[in-house]
């Protein structure tokens, strides 16, 4: 017995000094968090753009991780990276693009895990604010609700104006929010066209109350909006918080592929057992079928692909005139180290 315990010790020294020597990352089966309790901000939780953080979190895939993790919801994406700039976020659950845009800005953030493969935002344009709507142009002068003034939902919407010749000065952006709130602006004429995402753009939409006129809810949809794949929701942090928390960052990235992997598989009733009664927003078969229009847009494995990087930043420096396209270094926007490994744990 002692032997073989011998043997065990000398073999898995042998192995992690090899490890050292190739430069290769070491992941030990059960390595310590240097990070256990996590603030985690999001913008928009019940909306399906985060289903995989809700489903990681619903079921435990956290604490199953050795995670303590207190998500706080804000009304967008930009106010979550608010907080992360701020401090009192150490992760946000947000837009890829968002590691883009602040690059330009000098400050570091980075993708560790992605949830979604497609942005899931539609541009609608409300027939009664706009019977007469023709074309992009008719919305010069109008008012245009999105999630948070400089959110994904936001950008989504300065891509589609700028092609009709529309600067973002040339309308007024609205925050509304991702739920009630964003119905009842819409509906009540507090604005006139909105950039959000499901379910409470196809709830909108069954009920007639937009015409859709962009749509990213799927990747065929997106492939024609951006030219290319365009990842959309992720945890990204800063990236001096990834080089200090290696284990935590990888715990963080298990759970989500778990949730990922979780998701292949799950039915409808499924994912209406596990969210909070409050996503339904009152509508239960139009839940459903929102999830229905954009479970292709969930990411299936953690990974965010190269050319989906591209995409995102080609998409910005159209519009965008301090992102500069050749000054972006995409490889430090991103790792797929930590979902990589995620995806061989979980076979994802």
């Amino acid at each position: 017995m002692k032997n073989s315990t011998l043997t065990r010790r000398t073999f898995t020294t042998a192995a992690l000094c090899g490890a050292a020597v190739l430069g290769v990352p070491i992941v030990r089966a059960q390595a310590k968090l240097e990070k256990t309790k996590i603030a985690l901000a999001v913008g928009g939780k019940g909306a399906f753009y985060y289903l995989p953080l809700t489903i990681s979190e619903q079921l435990g895939y956290f604490r199953n991780e050795g995670l303590d993790v207190e998500i706080s919801d804000f009304a967008g994406g930009a106010r979550s990276l608010q907080a992360l700039v701020g401090g009192s976020a150490d992760v946000v659950a947000g837009a890829y693009e968002h590691t883009i845009n602040m690059q330009s800005k000098n400050q570091f953030i980075q993708s560790i895990v992605l949830m979604g493969r497609a942005p899931q935002i539609a541009f609608g344009v409300s027939p009664k604010a706009v019977p007469n709507y023709k074309g992009v142009a008719d919305l010069r002068g109008k008012k245009i609700g999105v999630t948070a003034p400089g959110s994904s939902t936001n950008m989504v919407a300065n891509l589609v104006l700028s092609r009709a010749g529309i600067k973002a000065n040339d309308v007024s952006y609205v925050g509304v929010g991702t739920s009630a709130g964003a119905l009842t602006a819409l509906r009540s004429g507090q604005i006139d066209a909105m950039s959000n995402v499901d379910p409470v753009m196809t709830m909108l939409e069954q009920k007639g109350d937009v015409k859709i006129i962009s749509d990213t809810r799927t990747l065929k949809g997106t492939h024609e909006v951006f030219g290319g794949p365009m990842p959309a929701a992720c945890l990204y942090t800063h990236a001096e918080f990834v080089q200090k928390n290696p284990n935590t960052c990888q715990a963080l990235a298990n759970a989500i592929v778990h949730g990922l992997k979780w998701l292949q598989t799950a039915g409808p009733s499924d994912i209406i057992k596990t969210v909070p009664e409050s996503y339904l927003l009152g509508d239960r078969a139009l839940y459903l079928a929102s999830f229905n229009k954009v479970r292709e847009a969930i990411a299936l494995d953690g990974m965010l692909p190269e050319e989906g990087a591209k995409t995102a930043l080609r998409a910005l420096a159209s519009f965008e005139p301090s992102v500069k396209a050749d000054k972006i270094e995409l490889s430090k926007t991103y790792t797929n180290e930590f979902g990589r490994r995620a995806k061989e744990k979980f076979k994802a």
